[in-house]
């Protein structure tokens, strides 16, 4: 890795979160931190837990949402590693309910979802590239229309029936980003015979020394846990007291499920930096590594803008507009380098309530950016986090 000059590097980072705590275009409350190969090397924290509440601190807990996929996928990996899951065979051999999942073809002039069997068996693989045909509701009209119509349950409510949905296309033939994760949980539990939490806690949490992460919080990680915000059309941050990821959810959900602290993630980043290995054993072998974070999407198939079809969750939302992405396991992955300075090849992703992160392997740094605002893709926050990860590029010396 080239050398980052640290005091640089805090200057311009503390400057980032200290602008976009305070004032009347700000966040609630950040914490951000970035790491190489070894160790942390910035960590800052700004604003409120809560609106004119505690203030923001490292050891915050997060509802991580989406930023939940890339362990879930780890746990995948380590099954394929072991000889135990063949991605190309039909998933549903893992997670019989799979077997059931039918294609929707539209509606019938009642309002009566159209469907049908899926011309090939989703297989793990397809899941894992988001490209088995499982969407979100609030990024697709037609799972909207089937959650407004036909009750289909929010993801968020961690319900079996969440995620027992129809395919929007058949498997293999389009990329859509959706529930496809947690059908990779259901695989892997499937493998292990254990519920996900438990694979996750014995294969990947306790190697790398992670305890502040979890599906269901104990009691002194709810006393720490950030209180999620609606931005409104005005801008204005309202506090969403009564909404919140289910502890003890019925399905420990890949996709988006758990609860953490930004720095028990920064040890998932460091692992993958490191080729694999934790402080407390291997996780996974660097040839998994890499391979792993290569884009495999086969053409057509390409990742695409995320449309906010249900606006107080999310807005319109892409990386880099304009710029090639490619999607890997499970990662995005950015073609070409990224106006941040992010080089072509790196990965990373995001979570609901404005979380972001990034994996660079080619520098060896990786950082992680924390808010709790709906909806996703917030102007503020994600402005924010690209001026974070732009200053650590900048502190990158030349």
């Amino acid at each position: 890795m080239k050398d980052i000059h640290t005091k640089t590097l805090k200057t311009r980072c503390d400057a980032v979160l200290d602008s976009l705590a305070t004032g009347p275009s700000r966040v609630p409350g950040v914490v951000a931190m970035v790491t190489d190969r070894d160790a942390d090397i910035y960590s800052g924290a700004a604003g409120e837990r809560r609106l004119d509440g505690e203030p923001m601190t490292e050891d915050t807990v997060f509802a991580i949402f989406s930023t939940t996929k890339a362990i879930a996928g780890t746990t995948a990996l380590q099954c394929v590693e072991e000889g135990l899951l063949d991605l190309d065979a039909p998933a549903k051999e893992y997670a019989p309910a799979l077997g059931d999942i039918q294609v929707i073809d539209g509606f019938e002039a009642d309002g009566t979802p159209r469907l049908r069997a899926p011309k090939s068996e989703v297989t793990t693989r397809q899941l894992m590239l988001h490209t088995a045909g499982f969407g979100y509701d609030f990024f697709n009209e037609v799972y909207k229309r089937l959650a407004e119509e036909q009750g289909q349950p929010s993801v968020v409510s961690a319900s079996r029936a969440c995620i027992e949905t129809p395919l929007l296309f058949d498997p293999g033939t389009k990329w859509e980003y959706g529930s496809n994760i947690d059908w990779v949980g259901q695989v892997v539990e499937g493998i292990r015979g254990k519920r996900l939490g438990e694979v996750m806690r014995d294969r990947v949490f306790d190697p790398l020394g992670m305890q502040d992460i979890a599906f269901t919080r104990t009691s002194d990680m709810k006393a720490r846990t950030a209180t999620i915000h609606a931005r409104g059309e005005d801008g204005d941050l309202l506090p969403m007291d009564d909404f919140a990821l289910p502890d003890n959810p019925e399905v420990d959900m890949g996709g988006h499920g758990l609860y953490a602290t930004v720095p028990e993630y920064m040890k998932f980043i460091r692992m993958w930096l490191s080729d694999g290995a934790g402080s407390n054993g291997r996780v996974l072998r660097p040839e998994t590594v890499e391979w792993a974070v290569q884009g495999a999407l086969v053409p057509p198939q390409k990742v695409k803008m995320l449309p906010g079809v249900i606006p107080s969750l999310s807005n319109d939302a892409e990386f880099f507009p304009g710029l090639a992405k490619d999607w890997s396991y499970t990662f995005m992955v950015n073609s070409e380098e990224a106006p941040t300075g992010r080089p072509a090849g790196a990965i990373g992703w995001a979570g609901l309530a404005n979380s972001y992160y990034w994996i660079d392997r080619k520098n060896g740094v990786g950082g992680y950016w924390a808010t709790q605002i709906l909806p996703f893709a917030d102007g503020v926050s994600f402005g924010g986090y690209m001026d974070f990860e732009s200053a650590v590029y900048a502190a990158l010396s030349q």
